[in-house]
């Protein structure tokens, strides 16, 4: 039996889930109360970004993730963003969550086993859709925080331990479904032996900075993959780490699909006219996608396709996302060309939502090291080439390019983007 899956494209998804998503509303939401903020993440984040189980919809609702954030992070709790908990590690965005939860398919007679506990934030969501979850945590200052927390907030179905979860929990198997937190390269044969047949496996699979989040069906002893979307987590350490086949190399820093050619066909899970599943195409390697649409055109600079980001909502988010290794103490500045079009871009709910390309660089801990403006947009102009030279801070060891409106309005056409050291 192989616990081998399909990938998708060779550009499927890899990396940190350490990207800062500073959405929209930022500083409206974390100002209101707890539960009036919990309220409109749900709506604004989970609701309108396509969940639509009611079960996973109301623990959202009734999950207090101001409690599974450090206080210096707590005005950021319900902000769709991932938040950092200490040791390298963050507490995934709330989208994120609810939609591996609803690929889960949580039953009330589960049992669920859960890798990378984190701040036990997913455990929490999970815990009042399922009969038992166990969770592992890998980082023993991290799993003990978790612990602390779920038994305060009285998670009395929730079962944590400190090891890798790369063997699984083997004494507590098999497990109805599985969940994985942090993405490994490949699924670990443990995880595959300790799934019930039947069950299903969430998982991110795939390269350091390429990743996709799979659900997993094991069915007749074999696993039967269906791709979700490009995500990005923190990857698995421990064995699975040492396992990996590919390394990045942070002095050749680059962006992968920057022309978007290469896609991934997801089952939408809506009926079309001749019941057969839509589907929708998604460019390979970005992650985070709001309100954007794959053009096929003979218009497109470079190929057969361009990324069109739309909106005409202050404030409501519109972007995607993509991370790469770049060490500051090799690479002391990157060069950057992208080709754009515009059609009616203005601000959204201020100047700061604006249509822009932003880059935002992390030291070794994966702390931001602050965000910079690499382009802005206004007005209507037809294609036009921009090339921009972006010094490098040298504490940088990882990057985060974010691309589209931030909130602001109008149409952004976006092409043949490309990224890398700039000579010495």
């Amino acid at each position: 039996m192989s616990t081998k899956t399909t990938r998708g494209p060779t550009v499927c998804f890899a990396a940190l889930s350490v990207a800062i998503l500073l959405p929209t509303p930022a500083i409206a939401q974390a100002t209101l109360g707890d539960e009036e903020a919990r309220e409109r993440m749900v709506e604004q984040e989970i609701v309108a970004a396509g969940v639509t189980n009611p079960r996973v919809i109301r623990a959202m609702r009734e999950t207090p993730r101001h409690e599974f954030v450090p206080f210096a992070g707590r005005r950021l709790a319900y902000l769709d963003m991932a938040v950092p908990i200490g040791s390298g590690q963050t507490i995934s965005p709330p989208f994120v969550v609810a939609l591996m939860t609803e690929a889960l398919d949580p039953q009330p007679t589960d049992r669920v086993l859960e890798i990378g506990t984190g701040s036990g934030y997913q455990a929490a969501v999970l815990s009042p859709l399922v009969d038992e979850v166990y969770s592992i945590e890998i980082v023993p200052e991290l799993g003990r925080r978790a612990a602390r927390t779920l038994r305060r907030l009285r998670y009395d179905n929730v079962h944590t331990k400190v090891g890798d979860g790369f063997k699984g929990w083997p004494d507590k198997a098999p497990f109805d479904k599985i969940i994985v937190t942090c993405s490994p390269e490949d699924v670990p044969r443990p995880l595959f032996d300790q799934m019930r047949e039947g069950g299903r496996m969430v998982v991110p699979l795939g390269e350091r900075y390429q990743q996709t989040l799979y659900i997993l069906r094991k069915e007749k002893g074999r696993l039967v993959p269906e791709a979700l979307r490009p995500t990005l987590f923190v990857p698995m350490t421990g064995q699975a780490e040492r396992q990996r086949d590919r390394q990045p190399d942070p002095t050749r820093p680059e962006i992968v699909n920057g022309s978007f050619e290469e896609g991934i066909e997801l089952n939408s899970g809506e009926a079309s006219a001749s019941d057969e599943p839509a589907s929708r195409r998604l460019p390979a390697g970005w992650h985070y996608q709001r309100q954007t649409e794959l053009i096929r055109s003979e218009d497109a600079p470079k190929g057969e396709h361009f990324l069109r980001f739309h909106n005409t909502e202050p404030g409501l988010g519109c972007r995607a996302l993509q991370a790469f290794p770049v060490d500051g103490r090799k690479v002391r500045a990157l060069d950057i060309a992208i080709q754009v079009r515009g059609d009616d871009l203005r601000p959204g709910q201020d100047v700061s939502q604006m249509a822009a390309l932003r880059i935002t660089f992390f030291d070794q801990r994966r702390a931001p090291l602050g965000q910079q403006v690499v382009k802005s947009w206004r007005g209507s102009f037809p294609w036009q080439a921009e090339q921009v030279r972006l010094p490098v801070p040298p504490r940088a060891r990882e990057a985060i390019l974010r691309i589209g409106l931030h909130g602001g309005r109008g149409t952004l056409d976006v092409d043949n983007l490309t990224l890398q050291a700039a000579e010495q």
